[in-house]
């Protein structure tokens, strides 16, 4: 792997490779798993491997940024998977100049104070947002992200992913008439995979 020096200025190509060698290595194992979802796979890609490394942070933050909409103002995601992820993009973007606000969407309400659901600076009504996830599977976890923040009054622009394990959350976004994108397919890490090993 590369410094994580390097990888803040290394071309978006070479990033990607970089990233995606990086989930081979560190995140993605073969076997016998049972998923959030409650599905069992043969497969299993723990995305904090990535998000939480030093240099997957940089790779994730400068890819992801690179796909925002245009538009966005701030970026999203449900605790915990995405917490790294969203603090990474805001980071990246702070030093390419760009203001854009991190919040992080909880799974029940705050048990104390404000009761919030988002926590992170309050923007105005409108603001378009991005909610960012690391391994979609039935796409259920963004979604509850999306309604959150839709109930907050926000505008979410799209949904960002680093690995799609295109097990239906595709066609979960599509319904709900939101844009997604993933870095990577699953076929893109087994293929890789199979090559390092």
């Amino acid at each position: 792997m590369m410094t994580s020096l390097s990888l803040a200025t290394v071309d978006l190509v070479t990033l990607r490779q970089k990233l995606l060698d990086l989930f081979c290595e560190v995140a993605y194992e073969e076997g016998d798993f049972v998923l959030s979802s409650g599905q069992r796979s043969t497969y299993y890609i723990n995305g904090k491997q990535v998000t939480l490394h030093p240099e997957g942070g940089v790779a994730v933050g400068r890819m992801l940024l690179s796909l925002l909409p245009a538009d966005t103002q701030a970026v999203a995601g449900l605790t915990l998977g995405a917490d790294p992820m969203v603090t990474a993009t805001s980071v990246v973007a702070a030093y390419e100049g760009r203001s854009l606000t991190a919040l992080i969407v909880r799974k029940e309400a705050k048990g104390h104070g404000t009761q919030a659901y988002i926590e992170g600076p309050t923007l105005p009504p409108g603001t378009p947002v991005t909610v960012l996830e690391d391994v979609v599977t039935t796409g259920q976890s963004a979604l509850k992200a999306v309604e959150r923040l839709q109930a907050a009054g926000y505008v979410v622009n799209g949904v960002l992913a680093l690995v799609d394990r295109q097990q239906g959350g595709t066609e979960v976004y599509q319904q709900a008439g939101i844009p997604f994108q993933a870095i990577f397919s699953i076929q893109d890490l087994q293929q890789r995979w199979a090559e390092l090993h």
